[in-house]
């Protein structure tokens, strides 16, 4: 499978940039947006700005700020991503629920978990789950979907409970309802160190952690202080049978050798692999290149040789999913289906997939 056939937005183009600004089309709707990697660049077509739905404004990075719109859009829009299909809508920070430049790592997951790319159907025996993947800030939950589609089991961890409940509808959607994932409200740091604790291992950790954060409990993340120990708990987690670790992250200052060096860092223990890095940017209709963050990879120096010891006897793909929930703590905060489209009805949005 190619990356051009897998995971690909194909509803998704960057029309322009400049300004301070980033001119972006998702599926049918056109919005306009603060962006600092494009301060002080000229943009190239002023005429296609005209073309935008919907502008946000804000006084100061990570503030919340205002949209202003042109037109009345669906609440939320759809968007296909590859084999998925994701809901999208305008959020109070500027965000529609989608990183666009992260499709670089969702196409690479079938090679670097060792999978065939297809999510196995309910018909399916199976006498393995793959790898078990933790997705740390999962957001809207894209990777994970892409993970699942892949044939993994998926502990997705993000500290707002919308997100988790936009996740949740956007696997109802991409038709992964019935995937091996466990949707989990809570602060990063903490879950990784109770998962340490309770002696949980994982093949894989994805992770794209903000610059600053709050937990459901009020914890405060801040990424100059805690990411190094988050870094060295993913280690440990997978110390045992670690396949893949990939670390983003959109904070100025943390680039792709950065990112590298605290990665490299994190894993000199453990199993022989190699970590690379790369600068993430998206490619303008006009041929430039928007640098969108960094990303840093640790892979294992040994190819994945199929599914991973930690077995379980299933029939169907529903009945793996059902499987995975007596892991969790007594206490852990699993977001119920009810609770999902309870928590996209308090933000304002209609659940969706249904």
């Amino acid at each position: 499978m190619s990356e051009a056939e897998t995971f690909q937005p194909v509803d998704y183009e960057l029309l322009d940039f400049g300004g301070g600004r980033r001119l972006e089309r998702f599926a049918e709707v056109v919005v306009d947006r603060p962006c600092p990697t494009a301060e002080g660049v000229a943009r190239h077509s002023p005429a296609r700005w005209r073309e935008a739905a919907a502008r946000f404004e804000r006084s100061a990075p990570e503030q919340q700020g205002r949209w202003i719109f042109a037109a009345q859009l669906p609440d939320p829009w759809m968007i296909n991503v590859g084999p998925l299909r994701l809901a999208l809508r305008c959020t109070p920070f500027g965000q529609v629920g989608l990183f666009p430049e992260h499709a670089r790592w969702w196409r690479r997951l079938p090679e670097w978990l060792g999978s065939s790319g297809r999510f196995p159907s309910s018909s399916e025996a199976a006498a393995a789950i793959g790898p078990r993947v933790l997705h740390l800030f999962a957001y809207t939950g894209a990777g994970t979907l892409a993970a699942a589609r892949c044939g993994a089991e998926v502990a997705h961890v993000d500290a707002a409970k919308n997100m988790l409940a936009h996740a949740r509808a956007n696997a109802e959607l991409s038709g992964l309802s019935a995937a091996p994932i466990r949707w989990i409200a809570e602060d990063a740091l903490k879950f990784a160190k109770r998962e340490l604790r309770r002696g949980a291992r994982y093949d894989a950790v994805i992770l794209d952690p903000p610059s600053y954060g709050h937990g459901p409990r009020g914890e405060v993340w801040r990424l100059s202080k805690h990411l190094p120990r988050l870094l060295e708990l993913c280690a440990q987690l997978t110390a045992e049978n670690r396949r893949l670790i990939v670390l983003t992250c959109h904070t100025p200052g943390y680039g792709a050798d950065r990112l590298a060096e605290m990665l490299s860092a994190a894993t000199a223990a453990g199993p022989p692999g190699k970590v690379e890095s790369e600068s993430l940017a998206l490619a303008a209709a006009d041929g430039r290149s928007l640098p969108c963050g960094a990303m840093a990879v640790w892979r294992a120096s040994d190819p994945p040789r199929g599914p991973t010891s930690h077995s379980i006897s299933v029939a169907t793909a529903t009945e793996t999913a059902c499987s995975q929930t007596p892991r969790a703590a007594p206490h852990e905060p699993i977001l119920s289906a009810e609770e999902s489209h309870r928590a996209l009805a308090e933000d304002g949005m209609r659940p969706v997939g249904r």
